[in-house]
């Protein structure tokens, strides 16, 4: 199974796709989960500790791996370079396992405009396609908003692209551009998930307000979140509501991804 979390930046994308990553692992599945944001805290969120969070390392950053596999140094524009270096062993090489997820932060490239071409999006590019038709696991892609990394190519792939939201007007704005950018490509299994609803009038306003994207389920707000993360623990275990919740997302999810199949 392969689920892309996706959503504006500060909605909480980070903590569902921490929350599904646990569930499945401790479903006794085989996870790896991605960080594919440009600004990484994946790791935080799973409550990995520092000393395994010391050993990951963005794999956009590892310039002289990416000379080496594409044979141009990163940077380099309009130079020639390999457009699909190999990429299968980076997968186990430079993830970190924590509890039964295997973890390797993507992090990210500014391609500077849809026509740049250099060695980093190729790297990244091909890992990415690689990592879509690995079919051995479940694969939790915390993403950007948006859905730069796929493409008509990987689309078919994905077996549920999540937006998450929170109760407000720009915010459900946002999930209306990435609704439009996924179908631009061929992606139709899209769900919402709202996030930090503190009542049943928000819950309803998402559900009446959505973008025409069936609503997967809600976090309920919880300031215990935080308290997770100055403390350097999982929502997981540190937010019982909220793993309740995710359980109940990742069955429903199941259940809604067979019946679209």
């Amino acid at each position: 199974m392969k689920l892309a979390i996706s959503g504006k930046g500060g909605v909480g994308k980070t903590t569902l796709t921490a929350l599904l990553a646990q569930v499945y692992a401790d479903q006794g599945r085989d996870v790896l989960a991605v960080d594919a944001d440009p600004s990484p805290c994946l790791a935080g969120a799973l409550g990995f500790s520092d000393t395994l969070r010391a050993k990951l390392s963005p794999i956009s950053e590892m310039d002289a791996l990416i000379e080496e596999r594409t044979g141009a140094k990163p940077g380099t524009v309009g130079g020639f370079f390999t457009i699909n270096p190999r990429v299968d062993d980076i997968p186990e090489r430079f993830s970190v396992t924590n509890r039964g997820v295997r973890l390797l932060e993507m992090g990210a490239v500014d391609l500077g405009g849809s026509g740049c071409i250099c060695p980093e999006s190729a790297m990244l590019k091909t890992l990415f396609t690689h990592l879509l038709f690995r079919d051995d696991e479940v694969l939790v892609l915390d993403m950007y908003a948006g859905v730069e990394h796929l493409g008509r190519a990987t689309v078919d792939f994905v077996d549920a692209m999540i937006v998450v939201v929170e109760p407000t007007r720009r915010s459900l704005g946002t999930a209306v551009q990435i609704k439009k950018l996924a179908h631009d490509i061929g992606l139709k299994r899209l769900w919402l998930v709202g996030n930090k609803v503190m009542n049943d009038d928000e819950s309803t306003f998402l559900r009446n307000e959505s973008p025409g994207l069936p609503v997967l389920g809600i976090l309920p707000a919880d300031t215990a979140v935080q308290e997770a993360d100055r403390l350097g623990i999982a929502v997981y275990d540190h937010v019982p509501t909220l793993r309740q919740a995710a359980e109940q997302i990742a069955a429903k999810l199941e259940t809604a991804i067979e019946s679209t199949s």
